[in-house]
């Protein structure tokens, strides 16, 4: 690993800002800004129930995952063509590169929008063209990840994975989301193995309001190469110790954290710990258009308030590279860049 010498605290708030890295924790539809639901509800003849932009930004205070996922739904609605989704996923992709996010691996609901009668193709394709325009016109490298409702049964999942079966090619690989408690991972046992056999990545929320327990269940019934959140974990030291031997990556989202209430404060939020402990934790900003944050502000507010370091810093951005689904040669590249970034800015220190 390569050392990291000591930076500055105001040099390290650009330093976040400037380093190249992955997101790995990004839901596409809670990346749609208030002004692009207008948008797009005003093209599609969409009723909203909020007056304007600035109810619908006043809506944004929650008091857990539920209430947050309430509205989220509620945004979705507006998507109803292939544009729709290849302007969403644009606009995130856009504002991905500005951050210096250099690979995007994003989460996308294909049950939310089949569900009302939006055809599994027309989503996946909108948000394939995106992610295809972005690596040419944006040089940002971005993959999809196809994530199953676990509030919903488990034959749900298997329909949406056969309905996404002739569009595979398009998709890196699958993921769970939405309400956690309640609803454990191996819930979908079945589903994921069948995953398994196709050769997809799989990954997990777990522990982020659920007990560790889920985490337990997510490696062990699904088989999930990344811990989305996994935040809980710090509860139960033999699944520490897991973590750190096997390197199972944790995708962690500060700024949902805090505006979910599962931390009352940046300051009291874990990350420093689990990094501390030998976890291959990483930055994400989960749902940023409802959060208050893309990743650059997730970095920039959890350094501020946990006091970390360049070194941290350094770890996080090395832990996206390696956590991601990308090829060995692209994670060299990245990691090279990386390396440089930071020798630029300890040169002027």
């Amino acid at each position: 690993m390569f050392k990291v010498p000591p930076v500055t605290a105001e040099r390290l708030q650009l330093l976040l800002r400037a380093m190249p890295k992955a997101e790995l924790h990004i839901h596409i539809e809670g990346s749609l800004e208030p002004e692009l639901i207008f948008a797009l509800a005003q093209r599609n003849g969409v009723s909203l129930p909020y007056a304007s932009v600035e109810d619908l930004r006043h809506a944004y205070a929650f008091t857990n995952l539920q209430s947050f996922l309430d509205i989220y739904y509620a945004g979705a609605s507006v998507l109803l063509h292939e544009q729709d989704f290849y302007d969403m996923a644009r606009a995130y992709l856009a504002r991905a590169a500005m951050d210096n996010v250099a690979h995007a691996e994003i989460f996308f609901d294909p049950q939310t929008h089949t569900a009302r009668g939006v055809a599994m193709e027309t989503v996946i394709n909108g948000l394939h063209r995106a992610c295809a325009d972005a690596r040419s016109e944006l040089g940002i490298s971005a993959t999809l990840i196809l994530c199953f409702l676990r509030h919903l049964s488990e034959a749900s999942a298997f329909e949406a994975l056969e309905q996404a079966q002739p569009l595979l090619d398009k998709i890196v690989g699958v993921g769970l989301d939405s309400s956690e408690l309640g609803h454990p991972p191996e819930k979908f046992a079945r589903v994921f193995a069948r995953c398994r056999e196709l050769g997809l990545h799989r990954v997990a929320h777990a522990g982020e309001e659920g007990p560790p327990a889920y985490i337990w269940s997510a490696l062990d019934a699904l088989k999930v190469e990344r811990i989305d959140h996994g935040v809980q974990a710090m509860h139960d030291a033999a699944l520490m110790q897991r973590l750190a031997q096997d390197r199972i990556p944790l995708t962690v989202c500060p700024l949902s954290n805090q505006k979910l209430c599962v931390f009352s404060d940046l300051k009291n939020h874990n990350l420093r710990q689990l990094l501390d402990a030998g976890l291959c934790a990483t930055v994400n900003s989960d749902d940023p258009a409802y959060f208050g944050g893309y990743i650059n502000e997730n970095f920039t507010q959890v350094f501020a308030a946990t006091a970390m370091t360049a070194r941290h810093a350094y770890q996080l951005a090395f832990n996206s590279f390696e956590a991601s689904f990308a090829s060995n040669a692209d994670k060299r590249v990245w990691e090279h860049r990386l390396k440089e970034t930071f020798e630029r800015f300890v040169e002027h220190d």
